[in-house]
């Protein structure tokens, strides 16, 4: 797999994927030759009106579906024709999800909410406390180890989500509208956070309708119809003829 014009090596990458689903006769291309490559330290931004794709494309850098035609790579395994349990087993390695709901267990505390993923990564108890600890305090939330998700605010929860989602040391964290919950002032910190992560080194791809949150992306991706119609922040001369294929 290429190296990117930007000096990252490829962590995800989408090569001519499609997306069908058929209803009844009628095909709906819910993705259409879709080119895209997310590199080691990459702050992605994607953007795009209701119907646009959105929701498909996420569901692909999740590893949570897999395309009609075309392929995903991810370390360069190409994953689309791996088992459901497979895709299942590299993604809680690989990547850590946030989403717009929090998904918190409501009767577990927030230092057990964050330890689960670990749980099921049969690491021990002692270890993954320590850890889920440690990444609470780092993102503000060293008081609250014991607190219940109905206890904490709406920012609070979401730094919960995102500790949980960090907690394994994933090569790829993916936001699905992130502050689509919160108030103007609290999604403003939650995106702050975002920012201090990919200054850490994180790779980070932000699912998003706002442009304001989509701006603090070094790269900027906008969809429309299943295909990219704009690519933002990028300077790699061949990604730049592939959106201007899909756009003929």
């Amino acid at each position: 797999m290429p190296k990117k014009k930007n000096g990252g090596f490829p962590v995800l990458e989408l090569t001519d994927v499609w997306k069908t689903y058929e209803m009844g006769e009628e095909k709906i291309h819910a993705l259409r030759e879709f080119n895209l490559q997310i590199a080691q330290n990459d702050y992605m931004s994607i953007v795009g009106p209701s119907g646009s794709g959105k929701s498909t494309l996420l569901h692909m850098l999740g590893l949570l579906d897999v395309p009609t035609q075309g392929k995903v790579h991810m370390d360069g395994k190409n994953v689309s024709h791996m088992s459901t349990d497979d895709r299942a087993i590299l993604r809680g390695k690989k990547i850590g999800f946030v989403f717009q709901v929090f998904n918190l267990v409501p009767s577990l505390t927030a230092l057990e909410n964050v330890a689960l993923p670990m749980m099921i990564q049969g690491i021990d108890r002692s270890e993954r406390e320590e850890k889920a600890a440690k990444i609470l305090s780092d993102l503000g939330m060293g008081d609250r180890l014991d607190h219940l998700p109905g206890e904490l605010s709406g920012g609070q929860r979401q730094r919960v989500a995102m500790s949980r989602a960090l907690v394994n040391d994933p090569e790829l964290i993916l936001a699905d509208e992130p502050t689509g919950n919160l108030d103007s002032k609290t999604g403003e910190e939650v995106v702050k956070l975002f920012d201090k992560l990919h200054k850490e080194g994180r790779t980070i791809v932000v699912v998003t309708h706002d442009n304001g949150i989509a701006k603090h992306a070094d790269e900027q991706v906008y969809i429309v119809d299943g295909m990219i119609q704009n690519w933002t922040g990028k300077s790699h001369p061949e990604y730049t003829r592939k959106i201007k294929k899909n756009n003929v």
